[in-house]
């Protein structure tokens, strides 16, 4: 199977989960309890010499819910991206949504607000031509609504009702699957 993946092409990640240690009934507060998954600077740096964007969207509540503050987040982020960088990799931008769940909350995903932000911030971005990484059913249909390709990070501690175009162990089984592209 080939997407036709080339340097046009917009990288869409989820962050816990599938770029750093999940807390299961928890929230990442600080850079102490940010733990990268293995080999995920280096993947996420392949992953822009390939990719023309690539962007992180994540959901973190935990603002919402006053168990961290923005400030926390920025500097977890920064951090993050820090790491990246230190591998010659970039990630163009991370983008997060602080609020609690609520219907009328455009940003969180599944619900397609952070995806349209990156398409209006950095021009070039196309959903047809656009890849969501993630490990939770909210990442697939987020992907799946606005026509991009969806890759699922394998976890057990997710109960799978949406199928993803293509299911891997961790990150870096996804760039080896898409070297022959």
């Amino acid at each position: 199977m080939s997407w036709g993946i080339d340097d046009t092409w917009t990288l869409f990640l989820d962050r816990d989960g599938v770029i750093n240690r999940r807390i299961l009934s928890g929230y990442v507060t600080s850079i102490e309890e940010f733990e990268f998954l293995d080999d995920v600077p280096q993947t996420i740096a392949s992953f822009s010499q390939l990719f023309r964007f690539v962007f992180v969207v994540t959901n973190q509540q935990g603002i919402g819910k006053g168990l961290m503050s923005e400030s926390n987040l920025v500097e977890i982020h920064r951090y993050m991206e820090q790491k990246v960088e230190e591998m010659n990799g970039r990630i163009t931008r991370t983008y997060y949504a602080p609020g609690i769940v609520s219907p009328d909350n455009q940003l969180r995903k599944p619900k397609p607000g952070m995806a349209l932000l990156a398409q209006r911030q950095h021009k070039g971005v196309d959903f047809q031509r656009s890849i969501m990484v993630g490990d939770t059913d909210s990442d697939m249909i987020f992907g799946k609504n606005l026509g991009m390709k969806t890759v699922r990070i394998a976890t057990e501690h997710e109960k799978i009702g949406v199928d993803a175009d293509l299911t891997v162990e961790r990150l870096v089984d996804f760039l080896n699957w898409m070297k022959p592209c």
